[in-house]
């Protein structure tokens, strides 16, 4: 088997650490004269996810990270090579009979963002899963409301169809900003139960309240930490008994987790099955006492309470403008190097050192979904959702220092890094920061 037939078929014994619903999308930016335009840029809500958490899976970890591209006629054979360098567990569906999805991208004169299909999109859902992903331990969903209710439980029912002893995996909901409304708020509430996180930027999360200042402060203009904070407690205050988690993506402010105490959605043990005494309840032959006894020192299910969390974790960079550093794939102004400077500014970026963070954001473009793919690929491993905010805030700093994709090589010791950082030390030296500042992971 050749490496591009091992690419489109995923192992049945290989482990999914993570999978993402998200689209690929071959993106061409157009930006103003005399700047030139870019062609064949690796992105999409996907490729963005999937490399968030491909960044703190170096290989044989990587083959635990599993995407889906559909390839047409036109694919570039530049990106066939990028998707293969990472090493992943990536389903490629060939289609020779389409257009692989295109995306263009433009930016007026406030450099505000624009976007566009320039071909037909196709979009994934249960049944583009093969075994392999569909038993992923956790998965990113970036959708509607209505729809993403859809996607866990179809997946729950097939997962349950083909093995019923499998695990409930974690979703991680990303909200289409488009129906971050009003309207949409009773579906959001309802969504919530299906998901362990939702998360939408601190932009969303307002216009889905109804907020008129879209979570910003009317005087300074930047993201407001009380008016997010606001935010959430309003949201959550109308999901009671049940432990629900948000994650708020806040540009340069850092990010917000707010997750509400109550009973824990997984159970730690099984409840025991009760005897089935015949209908009308006692009879001459039972024994009374033992029957008390019994009832005295039953087994029961242990009922966890969470105590719940509320934490504001840093942007990795600090010091940027607001308008620079959000990471959001959607709506936000995007600086950019002139495309004849984007070499020299990766050579600087494998030059530098990562001891010191720097004024290093150049596109923000996917920041977002990057650090969901990091945030889910840690509380899949096992980390609390605080920690894994921070796994995720590491991704997104990575995803912003270029246009597109970081890249991918190694150091003198053979460790892999992106950009020439090794990621776990990016990690380390940004939770270190975190403990100092807030006391987070400690």
């Amino acid at each position: 088997m050749n490496l591009e037939e091992e690419e489109k078929v995923a192992s049945s014994t290989q482990e999914i650490d993570f999978c993402t619903l998200g689209m690929f999308i071959i993106d061409e930016i157009h930006f103003l004269p005399p700047l030139s335009p870019v062609y064949d840029i690796l992105g999409g809500a996907g490729a963005y996810a999937a490399l968030g958490a491909r960044l703190f899976s170096p290989p044989p970890l990587s083959r635990t990270i599993s995407w889906i591209v559909d390839e047409g006629s036109d694919f570039p054979s530049s990106i066939r090579y990028q998707i293969s360098a990472w090493d992943t567990t990536c389903l490629i569906r060939s289609d020779p009979s389409r257009l692989t999805t295109r995306g263009w991208n433009g930016y007026d004169s406030n450099q505000n963002r624009a976007f566009k299909y320039t071909t037909p999109k196709l979009r994934l859902d249960e049944t583009s899963l093969d075994s392999t992903l569909l038993f992923s331990k956790s998965f990113h969903l970036i959708c509607s409301p209505r729809r993403c209710t859809e996607l866990v439980t179809s997946i729950l029912r097939r997962r349950k169809r083909e093995n019923p002893g499998a695990p409930k995996p974690l979703f991680i909901w990303e909200p289409v900003p488009d129906l971050c409304t009003p309207s949409e708020l009773l579906n959001t509430t309802n969504t919530l139960p299906y998901v362990d996180i939702c998360s939408p930027n601190h932009h969303e999360l307002a216009s889905l309240l109804g907020d008129p200042d879209l979570g910003l402060d009317p005087l300074t203009g930047e993201v407001s930490k009380s008016s997010v904070e606001r935010a959430c407690e309003q949201l959550l205050s109308s999901m009671p008994l049940q432990s629900y988690s948000l994650v708020i993506r806040c540009g340069a402010k850092g990010c917000y987790v707010a997750k509400t105490g109550g009973r824990v959605r997984r159970p730690s043990v099984v409840k025991r099955k009760r005897p089935n005494h015949a209908r009308g309840g006692l009879t001459p032959e039972v024994d009374m006492m033992a029957l008390l006894e019994g009832l005295m020192n039953e087994e029961r299910e242990i009922v966890q309470i969470d105590p719940g969390v509320e934490c504001w974790i840093p942007a990795y960079f600090q010091g940027e403008s607001e308008s620079q550093s959000k990471p959001d794939s959607h709506t936000e102004p995007l600086p950019q190097p002139p495309p004849d400077e984007k070499e020299k500014l990766v050579t600087e970026l494998v030059d530098s050192k990562p001891d010191t963070p720097k004024h290093q954001v150049v596109d923000p473009t996917g920041g977002g979904n990057a650090f969901l793919g990091g945030l889910a690929v840690a509380l899949a491993r096992g980390k609390e959702v605080v920690e894994a905010a921070a796994w995720g805030s590491v991704a997104a700093s990575l995803a912003i220092e270029q246009v597109g994709m970081p890249v991918l090589g190694s150091d003198e010791s053979g460790r892999e890094t992106w950009n020439g950082v090794v990621v776990e030390e990016r990690l380390e030296e940004f939770m270190k920061r975190c403990q100092a500042e807030r006391g987070v992971g400690g």
